[in-house]
């Protein structure tokens, strides 16, 4: 079974690039170009692992984080902020939120793919 990713990114070379990556790697990709669109695809589509970004139109990534957290239906799904807002608030922010990790942009993707499969293993 092919796990399922689902890339909650309003940035359209990250969300390509991303896709590329993930799809090479043997994931389902899934695509939501702003928080509220995410926030119904988890709960649809109950991908495995969520990459998120902070700052998107609808809802933020911090609101979809706790929005997800606040669900015991969607404990499972993991939650990877992978966004520009790379502030010690912002990382608290995003990590007291619930998220699993956090990435900052620009990031390694080499460096992202090992992250992603030791979240997913």
């Amino acid at each position: 079974m092919t796990d399922r990713v689902l890339i909650a990114d309003d940035e359209p070379n990250i969300v390509v690039s991303l896709s590329f990556m993930l799809k090479r790697e043997g994931y389902e990709v899934l695509v939501a170009p702003d928080g509220t669109q995410a926030l119904a695809m988890i709960r649809g589509e109950r991908p495995r692992l969520v990459l998120l970004d902070a700052a998107m139109p609808g809802m933020s990534g911090f609101e979809v984080c706790e929005a997800v957290r606040a669900d015991p239906e969607l404990s499972g799904i993991r939650i990877l902020m992978l966004t520009a807002k790379g502030r010690d608030i912002d990382i608290a922010r995003g990590m007291g939120a619930g998220a699993d990790a956090y990435v900052t942009k620009p990031f390694s993707t080499r460096d992202l793919i090992v992250r992603i499969r030791e979240m997913l293993a």
